[in-house]
Order: structure tokens, then sequence, then C-alpha cells
């Protein structure tokens, strides 16, 4: 995919815009450059319409919310169009699993199909590279916790002598989770830019050179809103430099935007600024001042805050809002001991200013860290007047677009800090309506019983087109859905462990090919467990793999290559995951994944929606768990010879009114209640395709 684009962007009107837009027509036909090109490819009527409704959207650069059921093809719909309209396209995805099979695969693919040659470029987050000078640093320093994170720096030593990308994801043998890979990559704030001795041979900028100059580049959402949101000057120019924006699995959007629209802090920034204080402290400033009690000081004042948390009664997990923080007064002292080991360090910091580029970058770190604190420590202290000139009292009861919630998370190691909007579709349309470009935002999962209205109102674009077509396969005929009689109330104590003694008939009949999707990482330990003693009971031996016994490729390869695996797994195995073929083809769902009321942020939301005169559960609660639940269930169905039984186990899903709007919004399954049907479907042979 090299060379000059094959087109420049289209004008709007006129006879080349007639016949490229008959060309777009015409690849999708039987006979067309895509059937020739593009291995077991069939025309669909609704991936041309698609396709049409795209480009018409790139010609007009107006803004189009498009609902593509499973099969349709989404990925060539958008590509196609956008590819011969010319000009520079941005395709941004929910998930990095999408992300390289867009630019690796279906991007290749469709230029060669099309005869185009044009330059693409793949672009990451920083953290997801290696940066040089941090590498170096570590390797002088030699100060590393552990043996096996000293052999992961030499992996990645050797590794940064080999690569053409620096991406991390290529070395396969050190963990994500890695404690290395905070040490030898950069953030937004540690980051040195064009000051840093390595920035010619940066592999973040290498990058970004090359999506500058590049027709087409892909991108995840959080690339995107970072640049969006203004948070990052280097990426700054992407966005209006594009002719047309395609946003895939739109329908992450909202929740990723309210993480990049709000603001936060964490004690794990408070430790990796003392290492860092420490360590350029030692080696480019020894006499300066007494950096190793500095960098302790910082420490200690973040383990202190992290046992005043607990005091408070916030254990491992828990979210809560600013103003539900039991001893807020204590708490607030604990901040203040922070911020003077921070001032002390900044006091110290500045009197060595001028030493070394690495070293001053250290102050302006220390100077926006102790403005975030401080914000914290005043929100502790009760309402108080924002900047903005609204009250902020933690939960934000201004029904304005502006509302926000303050909310604290305790983690195993330390505690995150938030602000987070309530409604980011504000900020969204904000930044839409400054930008003169295309926006496609399509995804599998869109609408609520065929309605975009609760995704529109999130997303904040009222006056986009919307466009909808049905999955073009054979639900009837492919698939079954079972709902067990009785159904189980997600209210029981043992409800996790009747969802496993109803789930175990069928996955003994289906010989495992089973995905379990429970609503909490809890429910995930006790289904497997009581699977476990269900297969030892009746000798049936299948594999099973839990989530968080591995990471959730190597449980995704091990149960596409054992071919009868049972997967106990939570919310990161509801989406982004694509097992064909008859490894999967059962899929359980224990409950509607409504999000848990007293979490913060959902709290806030709902008591705004309320303030606003509308009905929460109806505009928001309710479309955002029938889209998770519309996720998992698409885990099931991938292409038309697949076939498989999909069972709820929530009586719900029958019992409350609001259960009919949940079944309408699921794909046209045949439906049964009856277990001995739900197994027949197993030993019945697949229908024949075309029949």
């Amino acid at each position: 995919m090299s060379g000059n684009a094959a087109v420049p962007a289209l004008d709007g009107n006129g006879p080349r815009l007639a016949e490229v837009r008959r060309r777009v027509a015409a690849a999708f036909s039987a006979d067309g450059e895509l059937a020739a090109a593009v291995t077991a490819f069939s025309p669909r009527a609704s991936q041309r319409e698609m396709a049409l409704a795209v480009f018409d959207t790139i010609a007009e650069r107006g803004t189009l919310i498009a609902e593509a059921g499973t099969g349709t093809g989404k990925t060539y719909a958008y590509l196609v169009p956008a590819l011969l309209a010319g000009g520079k396209v941005l395709v941004s995805t929910g998930t990095k699993t999408l992300q390289d099979q867009v630019f690796a695969k279906d991007l290749a693919v469709l230029v060669r199909a099309l005869g185009l040659h044009l330059d693409a470029a793949l672009l990451k987050g920083r953290q997801n590279y290696l940066c040089l000078q941090r590498l170096e640093r570590a390797r002088a320093e030699a100060r590393l916790p552990s043996r096996q994170d000293a052999a992961h720096l030499r992996s990645v030593v050797r590794f940064a002598q080999v690569t053409q990308s620096g991406d991390r994801a290529e070395l396969a043998e050190v963990p994500e989770s890695a404690a290395i890979w905070p040490i030898v990559t950069s953030t937004r704030e540690n980051c040195l830019g064009q000051d840093c001795p390595r920035f010619d041979d940066c592999f973040v900028y290498r990058a970004r050179r090359a999506a500058q100059a590049a027709d087409v580049v892909v991108v995840n959402h959080h690339l995107f809103l970072a640049d969006l949101a203004l948070r990052d000057d280097a990426v700054r120019d992407f966005l209006p430099a594009a002719d047309a924006v395609v946003l895939d699995e739109a329908h992450q959007l909202p929740k990723i935007a309210r993480d990049f629209f709000g603001t936060g802090w964490s004690l794990a920034q408070l430790s990796d600024l003392a290492q860092d204080t420490r360590a350029l402290g030692l080696a480019r400033a020894a006499g300066g001042a007494a950096w190793v009690p500095l960098s302790q000081d910082i420490d200690s004042a973040a383990r202190n805050v992290r046992l005043l948390l607990a005091e408070a009664g916030l254990s491992v997990g828990m979210r809560c809002a600013v103003e539900q923080v039991r001893h807020g007064a204590t708490l607030r002292e604990g901040l203040a001991g922070i911020d003077a080991a921070l001032s002390a360090t900044e006091a110290a910091v500045q009197r060595n200013a001028g030493r070394d580029v690495e070293f001053d970058a250290l102050a302006p770190r220390l100077t926006a860290l102790r403005a975030e604190i401080a914000t914290w420590a005043t929100a502790l202290d009760g309402p108080t007047r924002r900047r903005s000139g609204r009250m902020d009292d933690g939960a934000d009861d201004d029904a304005g677009d502006d509302a926000r919630v303050r909310w604290i998370m305790v983690t195993a190691h330390g505690a995150q800090f938030h602000e987070t909007p309530l409604h980011p579709g504000a900020a969204l349309a904000r930044a839409r309506a400054q930008q003169a470009q295309a926006w496609i935002l399509t995804s599998a999962t869109l609408t609520l019983a065929g309605s975009f209205a609760p995704f529109v109102a999130d997303i904040g674009l009222p006056q986009a087109r919307t466009e909808r077509w049905e999955s073009p396969f054979d639900y009837q005929r492919q698939a079954l859905l079972y709902l067990p009689r009785p159904l189980v109330s997600p209210q029981q104590g043992d409800f996790p462990e009747r969802v496993a003694d109803a789930a175990w008939p069928v996955i003994a009949a289906a010989g495992g090919r089973a995905f379990v999707l429970c609503s909490t990482l809890r429910a995930v330990e006790r289904v497997a467990a009581r699977l476990k003693v269900a297969m030892e009971r009746d000798g049936l031996r299948l594999p099973l793999l839990v989530q968080g016994s591995s990471t959730r490729r190597a449980l995704l390869d091990e149960f596409r290559r054992t071919g009868n695996a049972v997967l106990v797994g939570s919310v990161s195995f509801w989406e982004g995951i694509d097992v064909r073929g008859e490894a999967l083809s059962l899929v359980v769902i224990d409950k509607l994944p409504f999000a848990p009321p007293d979490d913060p942020v959902v709290e806030a939301r709902i008591r705004r929606l309320r303030a606003m005169g509308r009905n929460p559960f109806l505009e928001y609660q309710l479309p955002e768990a029938v889209t998770l639940l519309k996720q998992g269930v698409g885990r099931l169905i991938r292409d038309e010879r697949d076939r498989g039984v999909l069972m709820i186990l929530d009586d719900r899903v029958l019992g409350k009114p609001y259960g009919r709007t949940v079944l309408a919004s699921l794909p046209p399954f045949a439906r049964t209640r009856d277990e001995a049907e739900a197994k027949r479907f197993f030993a019945s042979p697949p229908p024949i395709c075309g029949a």
C-alpha cells in the first residue's frame, strides 16, 4: 500500500461524483471488483446499500449513524466508498483487535481489489510504543524489583535492536501486564517531545509522521478522542486534516468519551513521579537535594492516603462518589500531606533547573499534579464554586451539559481519582461542529428495539442521518434462543450456582464448545467452580477455561485449539471476539448486564436525568444493558455456516414489562423453553445454505 492517493477528494458535485458513485455500487455486484479479487465474496444488498449511504455522506460532508447487523460486511461497506472517494481517511475502532484487522487485512485486500496505490498507517497511543530514552535510563539504573522484571528488561532490550515499529504488541514473550512496560514506555506527562535526545529515533513520532503523510490512518477510539479533546498537541492535527472520519464499534464511544473529556489522577502517578525524581535527581543533580528522602516522602504520603481510604471503608474494586466518602476531612489531610511532599520536591527541582531537559520536565509534572490534587482537597471540604461558576458537590445536580461527578476507585495497589462528565455527547457535538469532514458512526449494536433515539441522545448528534440494515443471517434456521423453565432470579443468593446447574445439561449436550458470559468477575469464579464439580461428577472432562487464569488472547487461542472447551468470562469477553465454526456453538448469558445503580457515575446520571424530568431507566440504564447484551449475543453466529444455541437465564426477560423490549432488540432467533429441544439442536443436521 504505497504511492500517492488514487484520486483527490470529492468536490461534492459534478460528473465525477456520479461516476465514482456508480463504481462504488458496481464494486459490490456479482461480477464486480470485490467478487473478482476477494475469496468467498458474495453480493449482499444491505452491504451495497450501506456503501452508497457512506459514499453520499462523504460527498455531502455529513454525519451518518449506521447500524449494520452481524454479517452485513460493514468494514468493506465503509472502506470501499471511503477509498474511492479519495482524500484523507481516518478510521477509528473500539478495540485494538479490530484496529489490527482493518489495517493488516481488510485494507490490504481492498487496495489490491480496487487497484489503488495509497499510503496507509497504523497508529496507536504512545504507551503502546517502546520509549528508547526511558529504556536507556532503565538499563543504566538496573534497579528492578524482581528477577522476572530484569528478564523482561533483557527481552525488551533485544526487541529494541530489531523492531521497526517499536510496537510492544510484537513482543509476545513479555505479557501486556508486565511491570516493565510503564518503565520503558512514555506518557503524555513524562514524554520530552522534541527536547528528547532520542527524538529522531522515537517510535511514537515516527509513527505519527507516517500517519500525517498517509492517505488512510487507522487509530482506536482512545487516540481519536485524545485528539478530539486536544489532550495531546502531537496528534492534534490528525482530525482537521481528514476528509472522512469512520468510527467503527461506535457503541463504545459514549463510555470512552466520558473518560477522555474528564480529568483525573492516581496514586500510581505519584509512585512513577517519585521514581523518576529519585533516578533523575541522583543522575543529573546528585548534590542538589536529598532526592532519596524526597521521593520516599512522596511514596509515604501516597501510602497514607491508601490507608485512609481503607479506613473510610473503601475496599479494592469499590467506586465511591466523593461526597459519600466517610471521614472526608481526614482524607483531605492526607491529600495535604501529598501536596506538602510534592511542594518540597518541586522546590528542589526548581532550585536545580537547567541541568538537564529530562530533569527539568519534572517541574511541570509536579505543578500539574499539585493543581489537580488541590481541586480534590477543596471538593472534600464540601460544596464549592467551580471556575465555570456552577456548583460542584461531587455529584452535580445541575442538569446542564457540563454536569460532572467526582469519584474514587480503589485498586489493589493504589487508588484513582476521577472527574467524569455526565453528558460527553455535548463535547462530542461541539467538536463535530468544528470539523468540516464527513463522520460515519457504525456498529452492529446502536438501536434499542429498532430505535436510534437513546444512542443519538447520548452521542449528542440529533441532526445525523440514521440508517439500519438487518443481519443477512437466517437466525430462524441457524440459531435457537433457549429460555429455561423456570428462569432464575438474579436476586437469589445462589444465582451463580443455579446458572451453572441450568446450563450444564446443555453444555454437556453440546460437547463443550461454549461461552458462559457472566456479568461480574465474582460470578465467573462461582459458575466455573460449579461447572468443574458437574464435569467431575458426570465424568465429562471438558477443557474449562476461566477468565483470570491467563491472558484473554491465550484463553481464546486455547479455546479455538481444543474445539470442545468451556470458557467462563466476564465483560471483556462479551464483545470484540470472533470465533467462527463449530468451536463456539453455545453462548450462555447469566443475566441482563445492567450497570450497578450504586456506581457513582451511574447514580449521578440517574439523578441528572430525573432532575430534567426524564426517565433514566428507559433512556439510559436499559439501552446500555441491551447494547452490551446484543454484543454478547453477537458472539454466537459469525457467518452463514455458523449455528448454535443462545441461552439466557435471567427471569426478568419474561417477567418484567421491559423484557419485551429486550427480546425485540435481539436477532429473530427461533425460540424454545424446552431443554430437550435445546439439546436436540446439537444433534440435528445443519441447514442447507440457500435452502
